[in-house]
């Protein structure tokens, strides 16, 4: 399965947890930005290799589906619900990462069978 993992600038949550779940052999990993600024601008390329796209935020995927609406079909989009409040690698974006995004995948999963 290929992941997308989406914050606002691409700085400090979506490389964190592209680099935690980097070694996932349950999927493939990437992680983008929202931002002009962003060092890896979320594509639509992007979206159309993703399986799943989780976003740190809500306001990530009403972004999302309001630019990218009209250039591909969009898979799945879940918010992690991961304020911007931490920094790269922070122990506790960690954990918090792990178990939204387990929750999220589990989530994902169920709805597919």
């Amino acid at each position: 399965m290929n992941v997308l993992f989406v914050c606002a600038r691409n700085r400090w949550r979506s490389p964190t947890a592209a680099a935690v779940f980097r070694g996932d052999p349950r999927m493939a990993v990437r992680s983008a930005g929202l931002s002009p600024s962003s060092p890896r601008r979320l594509t639509a390329r992007d979206l159309a290799w993703a399986d799943l796209v989780l976003v740190m935020e809500p306001e990530h995927r009403r972004r999302i589906v309001r630019v990218f609406r009209d250039d591909c079909d969009l898979p799945p989009i879940r918010s992690l619900d991961i304020p911007d409040d931490f920094a790269f690698m922070d122990v506790e974006l960690v954990d918090l990462l792990r178990a939204a995004t387990e929750a999220a995948l589990a989530d994902h999963l169920e709805q597919q069978t």
